[in-house]
């Protein structure tokens, strides 16, 4: 097979970059283009939440590659220039200056876009946590609020909680779902996780609804619950979940349900390929549909697409992975925690908070967690690689 004369990536993301350099490293002498709608050249979202949130970090740390590196790319970038058409057949991407930028081969890698509540959209004080504006935006208000209402007790809702009680700041956290994170990581361990925001001063008024926002005078002052009491804030961060970023794509013709829909090459039409935030693939060994939305898959996916661009026909099936940090909790996740999953604590102790469990579906292991013990869960992962096939016949 003979490489693509030219390559175009929409989405000035990490995997959006890893791509580019994951065929750069492989030997190809092609054209490459790097298209991003933010103004910014690529930067790395995990510390947003955390070190960039929190001032640790100054917004500069968390770009991804310095100039001179990207330069070393030979690449053309274009920044703050959307894409809003594709045409597959011709593989041209129009942008929203004008540009019509053609190639053989186009990686989509634009993400997702944060989901808000009704009205939030233009309320001061209202804040989504996704680019390095909002995360900039978001630090100035905590540093002049006293009360902030994290709506949402997901990952990104939880770690910025944590990140806010850190600033001094009074921190309620409300959503649907029993403790932080219980979807993502079970009972015994959001339950621990509860304990240990309630401890560092977080108010958890979880297992509740969410209405929308209260303003006033076209500034938030509190957030309504379902049983109609209102939560006070200074300051409210909607932390929701995000949907792929895919409008731009309805009049293409590719298949877009709960992202783009991609076959286990992350190939969703000829010379079109997804990667990151924004691609749903087949996982062959897992049998079914999935989209990842964490960093590590990010970097594999990019990696593996660059293969199948320069000719190699190998299907993308990983082991699921993702971290969070919140105070001084280090938590890592290989493979799937299945909701009804058994835990058992196979390493450490959970009363010394420094453990791992395992999780076992049908006597099937579908994921590990380390709950500060990298080493010991990665180990552990391997337990997970083995009973993927096994998993699969559980869907």
């Amino acid at each position: 097979m003979t490489p693509p004369a030219r390559v175009l990536v929409v989405g000035a993301s990490a995997s959006g970059l890893a791509t580019v350099e994951a065929l750069r490293r492989k030997g190809y002498t092609g054209e490459i283009t790097m298209l991003g709608d933010e103004p910014h050249a690529p930067y790395d979202r995990p510390p947003l939440s955390k070190q960039v949130l929190s001032g640790a970090w100054e917004p500069a740390r968390a770009s991804l590659r310095a100039q001179e590196a990207l330069a070393a790319l030979d690449a053309r970038f274009i920044f703050g220039d959307p894409a809003i058409a594709l045409n597959p057949v011709t593989r041209t991407v129009r942008t929203r200056s004008g540009r019509g930028l053609r190639a053989e081969a186009i990686v989509i890698a634009t993400g997702v876009r944060p989901r808000t509540l009704p009205g939030q959209t233009g309320l001061t004080g209202a804040h989504v946590l996704r680019t390095l504006d909002d995360a900039l935006a978001l630090r100035q208000d905590l540093l002049a609020c006293s009360r902030l209402v994290v709506v949402g007790e997901g990952v990104l809702g939880a770690e910025i909680a944590a990140t806010a009680r850190t600033l001094g700041v009074d921190v309620t956290m409300t959503g649907p779902q029993p403790a932080p994170m219980a979807l993502q990581v079970g009972s015994l361990v959001s339950g621990l996780l509860g304990e240990l925001h309630g401890e560092r001063g977080v108010r958890l008024r979880l297992g509740v609804g969410v209405v929308g926002l209260v303003d006033d005078g076209g500034r938030v002052v509190g957030v309504r619950l379902a049983t109609g009491e209102v939560l006070p804030a200074d300051v409210a961060v909607v932390a929701i979940g995000g949907s792929p970023a895919t409008e731009w794509l309805v009049d293409s013709g590719l298949r877009l349900e709960n992202g783009v829909v991609c076959d286990s090459r992350c190939r969703a039409a000829e010379g079109i390929y997804a990667v990151g935030d924004v691609a749903r693939w087949y996982h062959e060994r897992l049998g079914r549909l999935i989209r990842l939305e964490n960093r590590t898959n990010a970097m594999e996916q990019a990696a593996a697409v660059a293969d199948v661009i320069l000719g190699e026909d190998r299907p993308y099936e990983p082991v699921p992975y993702f971290w969070t940090d919140q105070f001084d909790a280090k938590i890592q996740v290989h493979g799937v925690l299945s909701a009804g999953a058994e835990v058992h604590i196979v390493d450490g102790d959970v009363s010394a908070r420094r453990f791992v469990a395992r999780y076992h579906s049908e006597g099937v292991v579908t994921g590990v967690l380390g709950w500060n013990m990298p080493k010991q869960s990665r180990l552990r992962r391997q337990e997970v690689l083995g009973s993927l096939d096994a998993f699969a016949s559980m869907q």
